[in-house]
């Protein structure tokens, strides 16, 4: 069987591939409860995707170890990363369309993408690095070049940093996000935390308290 491309792919393939290769980058195999719960379907329903791909030979899927990208799959994830990360950026930067409303419509058009279009959107972009939440922008070669960051999470009280990416799939939290200064580019003091798990407290354009699991998710450097 021929390894297949994008345009073989449905639209829901193209969507697990991104998605099981942005979370393989914290684990060696990614769950497929995980996969389930990012994807907002039923375990079975993801399983089954799964075996679609590991049919076209796009993952490797061990029932209870996890799934993982095959080299190919890898390839054809970074190419939907690099549509829709440029879509993403190309709609902040140009339409001025907010920061939580890009990723939602940058699901919809990246399937659409022309290759020749893509070329058009990166040139006019003067080939950036990283989209509007602080994510590396695959290059023309599916390079990607990943900045030292740490995790919010891991700063001493009293410590301050810049914020360099936020997650970007849900458009209610990056809007709480973005209330409170916590956006890419913008400093952020920790103040405090609580023991054994417990909330964080962080000033950046305000004083708040957030969860430690959230302050996981959002990268910082300096």
């Amino acid at each position: 069987m021929s390894t297949p491309g994008l345009a073989d792919l449905s639209d829901a393939l193209q969507d697990y591939l991104r998605e099981i290769y942005k979370l393989q980058a914290d684990t060696a195999r990614v769950k497929t409860t995980t996969l389930a719960r990012r994807m907002g379907v039923r375990p079975p329903s993801a399983t089954a995707m799964v075996k679609k791909l590991a049919e076209l030979g796009l993952v490797d899927h061990q029932p209870y170890r996890g799934v993982r990208l095959t080299p190919q799959g890898e390839r054809l994830a970074l190419e939907v990363l690099r549509h829709h990360r440029l879509l993403e950026l190309y709609l902040a930067r140009t339409l001025a369309l907010g920061l939580d409303a890009v990723h939602a419509e940058a699901d919809r058009l990246e399937h659409a993408l022309s290759e020749d279009l893509e070329e058009r959107i990166d040139r006019a972009l003067g080939s950036p690095t990283e989209d509007p939440h602080g994510d590396p922008i695959p290059d023309s070669q599916l390079r990607i070049l990943r900045a030292q960051t740490r995790r919010l999470a891991e700063l001493r009280p009293g410590e301050r940093a810049t914020v360099q990416g936020i997650p970007d799939g849900d458009g209610e939290l990056v809007r709480y996000l973005a209330e409170l200064g916590l956006v890419p580019g913008s400093p952020v003091e920790l103040l405090d935390t609580e023991p054994h798990g417990g909330p964080i407290t962080i000033r950046a354009a305000r004083r708040a308290a957030i969860s430690r699991q959230l302050a996981d998710e959002i990268r910082v450097s300096g």
